[in-house]
């Protein structure tokens, strides 16, 4: 089985905001595959579908970002998945909006979900999507950042990021990360 999880922020109040990405491109997906990701465990919404042979998991946490981690591990737990199924998409401020860049480990770079997972998982080492949504001006506070909605002049890039995104996810489920990393870096 392959899983995907994207992270976010449960509620109305953050459906939109850059720290919602991840659930952006679960969503897309979602809607791609035609699968319903309604299912309510492992405090998470959950939905599974079939890409030719492949059994395929779309998750989203609903533990609020900084407790991520809780969600995924009880899912792995449950299901024996393995980390090299793996595939968590979430958002990136050293990335550009309109812009992805996939990674197969490193460090959490500030990011709570991240490190959320890192620490229920014990590796660094995972395949990651991140969509970029740019870093803030000078002088802005992270948190209320990435808390934030998009620009109008932003939507269209970020809608781009997410296609490219769900375009990177499918090619992963028939091909290694290695291949896809090689394939999706070398845009943009």
């Amino acid at each position: 089985m392959r899983w995907i999880v994207g992270l976010g922020n449960p509620g109305a109040a953050y459906a939109n905001t850059r720290h919602n990405a991840g659930f952006m491109v679960v969503d897309e997906l979602a809607r791609r595959l035609n699968a319903d990701v309604g299912t309510q465990k492992f405090r998470a919404l959950v939905g599974e579908t079939r890409v030719g042979d492949v059994k395929v998991a779309l998750i989203k946490p609903m533990t609020y970002m900084n407790l991520s981690g809780e969600s995924l591990r009880a899912f792995m737990d449950f299901y024996k998945a393995k980390l090299e199924d793996l595939i968590v998409v979430y958002d990136d401020l050293d990335t550009e909006v309109g812009r992805i860049r996939l990674r197969y480990q490193g460090s959490p770079g500030g990011h709570n979900g991240i490190k959320s997972i890192i620490q229920h998982v014990g590796t660094q080492t995972f395949n990651r999507v991140r969509v970029g949504i740019s870093r803030p001006e000078p002088g802005m506070v992270i948190s209320d950042y990435v808390l934030s909605g998009f620009a109008k002049s932003e939507k269209e890039a970020l809608q781009r990021s997410v296609e490219e995104a769900c375009d990177a996810i499918e090619y992963a489920l028939a091909h290694t990360f290695e291949q896809t990393m090689a394939k999706f870096n070398s845009k943009g």
